[in-house]
């Protein structure tokens, strides 16, 4: 069996269970393509669950292979799939709930859960967008119905949702209010946001008008505030961490709604994306860029917290 370099994690807890190493080089499954892996994006998923923290996360033996988002070139096609040839770029967000194994120097992927690659964009720009994608779209249009016209408040708006969801929202014309730190108030205006909070010097239930949607990826207290700046049947989409019970009874009191999903590979909706991206409407922001070698490291600066954007390894740089 030929060999690849990979990142395996070898036990739950910090980075430092991360390990940089030779692995078996995957094998096609008939509806699979073999993806020479250019990039793999970093989502705080990655962290997470290589921390224990999902406790309905797959119970899969050690070592396994972290990530889901990946870009790359097909190497080999499954003796099932039409519609991709060896050579095609393509990019997405793959096999959750189970391991991604984007963390290496090639992926077997089921070919219904990748895309054309925009041309647009390079390979480390490209593996910023799926997951983060995929869940600011499902919490602005799926979860919250958003539509022209109407407002939404989006917390951690420099983040890595939050900053898509900033540009999907003014891409279907409604009127964005964002949160983030002042630092970055440059930043996420030239996004498109309508108004800007600086969360370290204002206190947004205060000075926001009401809105339609309250697009949340802080949690805690947070949570409980936005409820303060919802119109009545107005909806608070929170993600990653579920609702309590209390700030559900309250909104349910105050006649809003609440939502809390977990995000899911899904190519009609990536493709949706890709247009965007291809119209120049909206843009990943790659904050920095690790060899893959350094996975570690790029997990020690997303668990810092402050990222504007997204994480990405490069996978085309390979350690002996």
């Amino acid at each position: 069996m030929e060999e690849m370099k990979a990142v395996r994690l070898h036990a739950y807890g910090g980075p430092e269970n991360l390990v940089y190493e030779e692995a078996p080089r995957p094998e096609p499954a008939g509806d699979e393509l073999v993806v020479r892996v250019h990039a793999a994006g970093v989502n705080v998923l990655d962290w997470l669950l290589g921390e224990g923290g999902f406790e309905h996360f797959p119970d899969v033996p050690l070592p396994w292979i972290p990530g889901w988002d990946i870009s790359g070139v097909v190497e080999v096609v499954g003796n099932g799939v039409s519609g991709f040839q060896q050579g095609d770029s393509v990019y997405g967000m793959v096999r959750l709930p189970e391991p991604g194994n984007a963390y290496a120097e090639y992926a077997a992927v089921p070919a219904s859960q990748v895309v054309a690659k925009p041309p647009i964009l390079d390979h480390i720009q490209a593996a910023a967008a799926p997951m983060t994608g995929l869940t600011a779209w499902r919490a602005l249009f799926d979860e919250a119905g958003l539509q022209r016209g109407q407002r939404v408040l989006i917390h951690a708006a420099s983040g890595g949702v939050g900053h898509l969801a900033v540009q999907f929202a003014k891409a279907v014309g409604a009127h964005v209010v964002a949160t983030a730190s002042g630092s970055n108030r440059e930043y996420v205006n030239s996004l498109g946001a309508d108004e800007f909070v600086d969360y370290r010097e204002q206190r947004f239930e205060t000075s926001v008008a009401p809105v339609h949607a309250v697009i949340d990826t802080v949690g805690g207290e947070v949570q409980q505030r936005s409820l303060d700046v919802l119109k009545r049947d107005g909806v608070l989409v929170a993600l990653p961490a579920e609702v309590p019970d209390e700030v559900k009874a309250e909104a349910e009191r105050r006649g809003v709604r609440t939502r809390h999903f977990s995000v899911e590979p899904n190519a009609d909706t990536l493709t949706k994306i890709s247009r965007l991206i291809d119209d120049g409407r909206v843009r990943p922001t790659v904050s920095s860029v690790y060899p893959l070698a350094e996975a570690h490291a790029a997990h020690e600066e997303g668990r810092a917290g402050h990222v504007r954007g997204k994480l990405v390894l490069d996978a085309t740089t390979v350690a002996s």
